[in-house]
């Protein structure tokens, strides 16, 4: 009697808790997998990391955006992620969509694997299709974790010519106090007090169809990495473009990619940007 009246009870219980999940996951547009995954980063934002975030990013359904922020952490995109009930496709190196701990993660997440320096024609396109189609891509346009005392290391007009392929806006954010401690796994071993701004879209549309005149792009992507600075106080922010052939050395790679580096090895990474 008891029995069957304990499992009746957890019968019922079960089903109450299937439900709530089910009606969480109807307000969103992820799958079950992204659902669980968008969960664990809210917690993880809002306890571990006590981020200060607003509780929705400003994007409308049915409007593509590219969204871009400053890059201090391997975890940056979380903090956006947790704010948008649908994925953001967000631009990350290769070497980490292929690396074992990090593929099926990074794949649920459906983000956009790109090639580190030089132009990834085939990423590019996708980054455009589906801005075009409406989707929300993120890119980081420092290209790497910023690893020294500058506020910003020199950007690349990447997000500027996918927005203005796509038609699309760009939505500037700035992120402050994002933990990190040269390895990717670092930020999970760390605490913070984590805080997000979010600006206003900026309209490209006055620039549609002119991104091959000269300079353009550049200049708009000087723009934007100022509309980030402004979203930090720091309207005295000086931004430098990247050079063409910029790319990070083995060693940088090795220092973010490799958590089981030396800290020798990692203080002798090279820091300073380059063009």
């Amino acid at each position: 009697m008891y029995l069957a009246i304990s499992l009746a009870f957890f019968g019922v219980l079960l089903a109450a808790v299937a439900i709530v999940v089910w009606l969480s996951i109807r307000r969103t547009e992820y799958r079950f997998s992204q659902w669980a995954l968008w969960m664990l980063a809210r917690y993880l934002t809002r306890v571990q990391w006590r981020a200060k975030v607003p509780t929705e990013l400003p994007l409308v359904s049915g409007q593509g955006m590219i969204v871009v922020c400053n890059h201090r952490s391997s975890i940056d995109p979380l903090f956006l992620q947790a704010c948008v009930r649908r994925p953001v496709h967000w631009m990350v190196a290769r070497e980490f969509c292929e690396h074992p701990a990090f593929r099926w993660f990074l794949r649920t997440c459906e983000v956009i694997p790109v090639n580190r320096g030089g132009v990834d024609t085939q990423s590019t396109k996708a980054a455009i299709r589906m801005a075009s189609q409406g989707e929300w891509v993120g890119m980081l346009p420092e290209g790497r974790i910023n690893m020294t005392d500058e506020f910003m290391l020199p950007v690349r007009p990447g997000a500027v010519m996918v927005a203005l392929k796509a038609k699309v806006p760009i939505l500037p954010c700035y992120l402050e106090n994002s933990p990190f401690n040269r390895t990717t796994w670092s930020p999970l071993l760390m605490t913070a007090r984590v805080r997000l701004v979010v600006g206003s879209p900026i309209d490209l549309s006055a620039y549609y169809d002119r991104e091959h005149e000269d300079g353009l792009v550049e200049q708009l992507a000087l723009d934007v990495a100022r509309a980030i600075a402004k979203l930090a106080g720091r309207d005295d922010f000086q931004p430098r473009l990247a050079g063409r052939k910029w790319k990070p050395t083995d060693e940088e790679l090795a220092a973010v990619a490799n958590p089981s580096k030396s800290a020798k090895t990692r203080r002798e990474v090279q820091t300073e940007p380059r063009d």
